[in-house]
């Protein structure tokens, strides 16, 4: 049998690494699918709704920092997939997204499930382009997947069912060190360096502000937090990288943060901004009174929250590096030790809320979160959803440098949690996978639970029965509304589990 194009993707694909697809068949995907099932080296995974392939693509990007591939057929089938691609875009997750196209022939004729992704999806992407011809397949396959590694991203190529079926054009299997660019360690300028040590080395307080950027820098926080008797406050990105073995982490920041990582922040003469670009304005220092130094490996982020004194464009770890040897240390850590002292007592208030009370009903979900916490692998999964159940991730869960903690903290979408999980369970199937789900977030894409059972994922889906819109509630309430539109009217979900096959249990 001739090869095709659809066959010559799959092959482009396998030298790319990529290991699972996720998505829906449909007639224009045919050929791809029909390919894939006769090359026996990509697993498909069917879930039951497009938008929990692109999450579930996103989840396992985020855990192993490599491609991760979704797929929707024509029309409605791709165009579901437009929420969970946002979020990976959002999150800086390389996940190329392959949307099905109606016959080349009838583009722009008004044709049954008619729609024009490469124009709908540019907004969420890097790289989004049609294939309209056999010859043009590799070099914009190859394209795409070059922009998602290399700039950290959605890419969307969009093919016609027709295309697919086509004859290849002649043309080499790319090889892998062509095809997944590796990542650059950015090192800063050297003027930048000696402008930020001589903000650092005044006689001023310092507070570090760390995010995602962090990740694999923890010891070189640790070091420069000691030479500057700094306390570190971390975004909710952030948390899995920096808080673990942190005598110097003083919590959260942000609207479900601490009150002492906000503290932190305000009481200090020099903020360092180190791999964040932590959105919420109003909990940054305000006046002339507090100077911001800034480091990011993107350029384009620095100064984008607050004004800075110092920008810096490089790695945190390979800043943190140079930087060291230029610092001369500080003697005086009374903002260190006052910072430490709110943050006991703010640690101490949350975990009393965390207490079991027997006898005294309903068990209150901070104590859920604590005992998941405390009784998880030591390299669980973590996925949490928007609202209620992200704040009890954020305050309970603990994390130890093994763990891993995902979220839509960017794009901030319900019915996250359980998607994403999908993801990370396929891509480690003996690790631990914890999804803390809200009512809310679960039910929204609840057909997919069946996922878990039809591709024998373990996930343990913990659902925060609220029996409404919680955090919503919370949001109304607070800004003077009366809560309206929240409630729910639940089913028994163990009972449900049970009903298809999966161990239920209601507390």
């Amino acid at each position: 049998m001739a090869q095709t194009v659809a066959d010559q993707f799959a092959d482009i694909l396998v030298a790319a690494g990529v290991k699972r697809i996720y998505g829906i068949v449909g007639d224009s995907l045919n050929g791809l699918t029909d390919a894939l099932r006769r090359q026996g080296k990509i697993e498909w995974i069917h879930v039951r709704h497009e938008e929990v392939a692109a999450f579930a693509a996103g989840g396992e990007a985020h855990l192993t920092g490599e491609l991760a591939v979704c797929a929707g057929s024509c029309g409605p089938g791709n165009l579901h997939l437009i929420n969970g691609l946002f979020d990976c875009h959002r999150s800086r997750l390389p996940v190329l997204a392959i949307a099905a196209q109606i016959p080349s022939g009838e583009i722009a004729s008004g044709y049954f499930q008619e729609t024009h992704p490469q124009d709908l999806f540019k907004e969420c992407s890097h790289f989004c382009e049609l294939i309209s011809s056999a010859n043009q397949m590799p070099r914009t396959l190859e394209m795409a997947l070059h922009a998602a590694v290399a700039e950290c991203g959605v890419a969307v190529v969009v093919i016609p069912g027709d295309v697919a079926l086509q004859p290849a054009a002649d043309a080499p299997v790319p090889k892998p060190s062509g095809l997944l660019p590796a990542q650059p360690t950015v090192a800063p300028a050297t003027a930048d360096l000696e402008r930020l040590a001589a903000v650092l080395n005044g006689d001023g307080s310092v507070t570090m502000l760390c995010g995602s950027g962090c990740q694999g820098a923890h010891a070189q926080l640790l070091a420069l937090a000691q030479c500057l008797k700094a306390p570190i406050v971390h975004a909710l990105k952030g948390k899995e990288h920096v808080e673990w073995d942190n005598p110097y982490d003083v919590g959260m920041t942000g609207l479900i943060g601490f009150s002492s990582g906000y503290y932190a922040m305000l009481d200090c003469d020099v903020l360092l901004m180190l791999g964040t670009d932590f959105p919420y304005r109003q909990f940054y220092p305000r006046g002339d009174g507090v100077r911001i130094a800034q480091v990011d490996r993107r350029g384009e982020v620095i100064g984008r929250r607050a004004p800075v004194d110092v920008g810096v464009v490089g790695d945190v770890r390979a800043t943190i590096e140079a930087l060291l040897p230029r610092l001369k240390g500080k003697r005086d850590s009374s903002h260190l030790d006052q910072a430490r002292e709110h943050y006991r007592k703010a640690r101490k208030g949350l975990d009393e809320l965390a207490v079991g009370r027997a006898g005294k009903p309903p068990i209150h979900p901070q104590q859920v979160a604590k005992a998941i916490s405390d009784r998880a692998s030591d390299d669980a999964v973590f996925t949490c959803d928007v609202g209620l159940p992200t704040v009890w991730a954020a305050r309970y869960l603990a994390m130890n440098g093994k763990r891993r903690l995902i979220g839509s903290f960017w794009h901030g979408s319900m019915a996250n949690a359980m998607s994403q999980a999908i993801g990370a369970q396929s891509a480690f199937p003996r690790r631990q996978v914890i999804s803390l789900s809200g009512d809310g977030g679960f039910t929204m894409l609840m057909g997919d639970f069946l996922t878990l059972v039809q591709h024998n994922l373990p996930v343990k889906v913990v659902v925060f029965n609220n029996g409404a819109l919680g955090f919503i509630e919370i949001e109304q309430k607070s800004s003077g509304f009366l809560d309206f539109g929240t409630k729910f009217k639940n089913p028994n979900f163990a009972a449900m589990a049970e009903a298809v096959g999966v161990r239920g249990i209601r507390l």
